[in-house]
Parts: C-alpha cells; structure tokens; sequence
C-alpha cells in the first residue's frame, strides 16, 4: 500500500521533514508526535530534516524547485520526497543479497 501526501493540500507552515513523519504515523495509525524513540527511529538518524527541507523549499527569489528526488528509508517504509514537495510512503523493499 502507497500512501502520498499532497503538498498542495498541507500548511505551508509544515515542513517536508514534518510531512515524513506525519505519513509513516499515519501509516502506523498514531499520532506523528508518537514517531520518537525508543519505539521509533529518529528521522535525523536517517537524513538531516533541516537540509531535506532546505532540497525543497523554494528558492531565494521565491521561485519553485523544478527537479528533485530523495528515496530514504525510514521506521520500515521506503519514503519518497518529490520536487514538488509530495511525499510517498511504501513498504520498505527487500534488498537482494
């Protein structure tokens, strides 16, 4: 099951990082204040929040980001961030050995 947050549709006060966190809670049906350690990964143990939302907030002269990506995983799901700011959630693939 994918799980995507439309950007267009959140407060522009939310930052990207925010939006990570509120998409794996929903997707583990708690709050995204509950999506802390011990019972959770941090999510600055697997990406530095203020620089992926550096990647996607928009430019100085308030023009937007044409192009970007960021894959990660994240408390068992495989998150995807998009230029637009969209974030995916995913079960997390197997990794062939």
């Amino acid at each position: 099951m994918l799980l995507s947050v439309d950007r267009s549709e959140a407060n522009d006060m939310e930052s990207v990082s925010f939006e990570v966190v509120e998409a794996v809670a929903e997707r583990e049906g708690v709050d995204p204040t509950d999506i802390e350690p011990p019972e959770y990964e941090a999510l600055y143990e697997v990406i530095n929040p203020e620089a992926l939302d550096s990647l996607f907030a928009p430019r100085e002269d308030d023009t937007p980001r044409t192009a970007g990506r960021v894959e990660f995983p994240f408390c068992g799901y495989h998150v995807v961030v998009t230029e637009d700011g969209d974030v995916e959630v995913s079960e997390e693939r197997q990794r062939e050995t």
